[in-house]
């Protein structure tokens, strides 16, 4: 261990117990990586090693991460540009030798899958989200979050809908809520949706849902608004392993409509591929049993 691999726009240094990534900074790296400055993965939030091919006289080391191991990741839901990946390090064909051997050196530490894959789904992320207090500028407002225990949205005068309007300016809780859906800005129709964990109906359009804000030509680039996704997303998290009161587990244990809220979130996963058919079909029967 030990071994440090300097690619294009990052390093990798093979610590004992975990890979760590270091993004260069510059006019050519990606503004995500820029944002991210540096990750360090634990080896059990890995689930293999590839080296394979790149473009224009490259190759490209991909450390892959397990399903639910990376709240950036989740977050994305397989969204992101090849390009803007924080597990793939490019580098020159003539350095292909040294990239085996990282290869290696990886898969030699990278513990085996659970027994169950179905349980990784209800643990916490093995990788730390991007710390807070952070904001950004979406089409139709601000968005802030404190870093810990509320998410505010504060609507454009002149952006957001009559909807959002005659709603208010929104504080959403952390504890209040199930999770999040992110869409890149990338294309059409971007957004940043909260998920209460009441499970209530939400319109279907994110312009007019008060627990959304929309994406545009230069609001809620994937650098601000994907960062603040997964930060949010950890915490919503890290309140799920908060202990429950004895007397109150029975009560949440039924619930339908955090059970539903849990199907919904799963079948999102499932859909992004992040979850396979045996996994989802598993995890739900689990879910449905509990009610």
């Amino acid at each position: 261990m030990g071994d440090v691999l300097a690619g294009i726009h990052a390093t990798w240094e093979l610590e004992s117990d975990a890979l760590v990534i270091r993004f260069e900074r510059g006019i050519r790296t990606p503004r995500l990586f820029q944002t991210l400055r540096e990750r360090r993965v634990p080896y059990e939030a890995l689930a293999s090693a590839t080296l394979a091919p790149g473009r224009r006289g490259t190759v490209v080391l991909h450390a892959v991460p397990r399903p639910g191991a990376d709240p950036l990741m989740e977050a994305a839901a397989g969204q992101l540009k090849e390009s803007c990946d924080p597990y793939r390090l490019v580098l020159p064909a003539d350095r292909e030798a040294l990239a085996a051997h990282c290869r290696d050196e990886l898969a030699a530490v990278i513990p085996p899958a659970p027994a169950d894959p179905a349980d990784r789904l209800d643990t916490g992320f093995l990788v730390a989200a991007p710390q807070g207090p952070l904001s950004f500028k979406a089409y139709d407002g601000k968005a802030s979050f404190d870093g810990s225990s509320e998410v505010s949205f504060r609507w454009s005068s002149t952006m957001a809908t009559s909807e959002k309007w005659r709603t208010g300016d929104q504080s959403f809780p952390v504890r209040e809520l199930a999770g999040i859906e992110w869409r890149t800005p990338d294309s059409p129709g971007g957004f940043l949706r909260l998920l209460p964990r009441d499970g209530a109906p939400r319109p279907d359009r994110p312009e007019h849902d008060p627990a959304s804000v929309v994406f545009g030509l230069g609001y809620g680039p994937v650098h601000d608004s994907l960062p603040f996704a997964a930060a949010v997303l950890a915490a919503t998290r890290a309140k799920d392993r908060t202990p429950v009161p004895a007397g109150a587990r029975g009560a949440a244990h039924g619930d339908p409509g955090v059970i539903a809220e849990r199907i919904r979130h799963l079948g999102e996963l499932h859909r992004a591929g992040l979850v396979t058919d045996e996994e989802f079909a598993a995890k739900k029967t689990e879910l449905l049993a509990e009610l």
